[in-house]
């Protein structure tokens, strides 16, 4: 009977261990609806730990593949929902805060962040430069790459910035690798629009002759 009762203490053990692993791998990954790779949460999880830890602020992400609107919705009122509905995550989260709302179904991609990082973040730089990138890129990589790599590249660009802005470094951070991948797809868009570009006048000169 004790050794049941032990094997039994020991398997329940176990279970509360394994949930409370997984429940710390989630403090700030809110939402992912399973859009972003294991490999990619583990080091969001990293980061996200050092950037509370050495910093003070949290930083989360929301990522759904989809809100479930209406496809005949009108835009405005998408607007006004999709801007509801990060009101109501927003408000419970913990200050300093930033959040990362990715809606894929939506083509939404949003940063929002308390009063206090105002300052510190420029907003369009982050979206512009290191998420919108990746997630619009028209390339053979699945969307759970995108969204994957977007969202950590996204991710690590936040925690850098605040990290810079008080002189700190993170041990966890991915350095250049995020901004060299969104400089590479933005001089291949580049190139690609200009060799359009030259086909066209080409083609319109032809014909001319």
């Amino acid at each position: 009977m004790k050794n049941i009762n032990f094997m039994k203490i020991g398997v329940i053990f176990s279970l509360l261990f394994f949930l409370c692993q997984n429940l710390s791998a989630q403090e700030f990954i809110l939402n992912d609806d399973k859009l972003i790779d294991i490999r990619a949460k583990e080091k969001i999880d990293q980061i996200g730990a050092e950037t509370k830890s050495k910093l003070g602020v949290n930083i989360y992400i929301y990522a759904k593949s989809t809100l479930g609107l209406d496809e005949n919705i009108k835009t405005k009122e998408k607007i006004n929902f999709i801007r509801n509905h990060e009101n109501q995550i927003i408000a419970s989260l913990e200050k300093p805060y930033v959040l990362l709302s990715i809606s894929v179904e939506e083509t939404h991609v949003n940063l929002l962040f308390s009063d206090e990082l105002k300052e510190v973040l420029d907003k369009n730089d982050i979206l512009n430069g290191y998420v919108v990138p990746l997630l619009a890129s028209n390339d053979k990589n699945t969307l759970f790459a995108k969204v994957s790599a977007a969202a950590l590249n996204g991710y690590a660009a936040i925690a850098d910035t605040i990290a810079e802005s008080k002189n700190i470094k993170l041990e966890s951070s991915i350095g250049n690798a995020g901004k060299v991948s969104s400089t590479i797809w933005r001089v291949l868009m580049y190139t690609i629009v200009l060799l359009g570009l030259l086909a066209y006048t080409y083609a319109v000169l032809k014909n001319r002759k």
